[in-house]
């Protein structure tokens, strides 16, 4: 994909944030945020897949990612708050950026563990179709409480640039050329339904927080000080399973230990649904958070592991990006969803929407659980070379 794979795209994420600063009010700081983030990201999983060739040893390393992301979730809302309450909303994205530069710096340091290539051409015209397709889709979902039609419109409307994208990178494998994304990708049965897990888990977590933040600040009249606390639960059962990869890698089968993360979630999920109507009088909420960053942080390592060790290192670059937009997406459609359903006025009260979302994000669990049973029991790392589109071999089901 981009050839730069770990210094300079970072620092060139690094200088889109610091610009998009000034102008935090302008709708394109947020572009920007969004381009920039998509492009740090996917670099730290090629290093990591590239230095750690092992199994135990990369869930060691996507464990410890995952929990520094943990932190990252628990201290950004907390600080945040603090800083808008105490100064203004710009002293925090001030903040931010001083954070970024930061990064800027310890980045130096940073070595590619293979030269980048900067000849390889960048498919400008798949990126467009790719990003539109799924702008469109996202677009549909978000406006289902506003007009049925206008919804039916868009996702159809993005169904069909996707598709057109993937015609498009068809025809540009058989003349030779490189495209965005190589189709071969999507031969391998593990890493796809890796994929569909990670997306799953995406979905869960922001949906999961969008919901119980917008209950605790409408309806309950939280600020985001007593928010961030409460999601702090969260983030510890994140951070706890997180850090403890490694060591669940070694006793445990990967498939397994995904299997155990969205059966811990389905039932946080679950106890929190038997809550609605009363979060703010349970004193047991934190708690209930805490059983869903559990049961999301014992598996967002293993589905990202599953991925990256499907592919031999030529393919890292790509396979990398493709493991992130399937994860950012779960994002979009979790927020996307949950704001939907708020919003769109379907129940009679505020807090039968809330249950209602709520009670959606356990059936989405559930076929994350669904995928992760027909994930094969043992996963090997690939070490072959980089395959063609004509000779790529399927994995087969365990």
């Amino acid at each position: 994909m981009l050839h730069g794979r770990s210094r300079g795209v970072r620092c060139w994420c690094a200088v889109e944030r610091l610009l998009a600063r000034p102008g935090c009010a302008h709708p394109r700081q947020f572009d920007l945020e969004g381009v920039g983030t998509a492009l740090l990201i996917p670099p730290v999983y090629i290093l990591t897949t590239l230095l750690f060739t092992e199994v135990t040893s990369r869930a060691r390393a996507f464990g410890a990612i995952s929990a520094m992301g943990g932190i990252g979730a628990a201290m950004g809302p907390l600080i945040g708050g603090l800083i808008t309450s105490a100064i203004s909303w710009r002293a925090a994205f001030v903040f931010q950026a001083l954070v970024i530069v930061a990064i800027l710096w310890l980045a130096r340091q940073v070595r590619d563990p293979l030269p980048a290539d900067p000849t390889r051409r960048f498919d400008t015209t798949g990126a467009i179709l790719s990003a539109v397709g799924l702008a469109l889709v996202v677009l549909g979902i978000l406006a289902a409480d506003n007009n049925l039609w206008l919804m039916l419109v868009l996702i159809v409307a993005g169904v069909l640039v996707l598709t057109w994208f993937f015609v498009f990178v068809r025809a540009e494998e058989r003349a030779g050329k490189e495209p965005l994304l190589s189709t071969s990708l999507f031969r391998n049965r593990t890493s796809n339904l890796g994929m569909v897990t990670q997306n799953t888990q995406w979905l869960l977590l922001t949906g999961v927080s969008f919901v119980v933040a917008a209950y605790l600040q409408v309806v309950r009249g939280y600020d985001a000080i007593q928010t961030g606390v409460i999601f702090t639960a969260e983030t510890v059962g994140l951070l706890a399973s997180s850090l403890a990869a490694e060591r669940l890698a070694k006793r445990r089968p990967q498939r397994v230990l995904i299997m155990a993360g969205f059966v811990v979630t389905i039932a946080g999920v679950g106890v929190l649904l038997s809550l609605v109507g009363r979060l703010a009088k349970c004193l047991g909420l934190r708690s209930r958070t805490a059983l869903i960053g559990l049961g999301l942080g014992l598996m967002l390592t293993p589905s990202v592991n599953i991925v990256q060790s499907s592919f031999a290192e030529a393919q890292q670059g790509e396979i990398s990006g493709l493991s992130r937009s399937v994860s950012n997406l779960g994002s979009c459609l979790g927020t996307a969803i949950a704001g939907t359903i708020l919003v769109a006025g379907i129940t009679s009260t505020p807090e039968r929407s809330y249950g209602l979302a709520v009670a959606v994000l356990a059936v989405v669990a559930i076929a994350g659980l669904v995928a992760a049973v027909l994930l094969p029991t043992k996963i090997t790392p690939a070490t072959a070379p980089r395959p063609t589109p004509e000779n790529v071999p399927q994995q087969p089901a365990g």
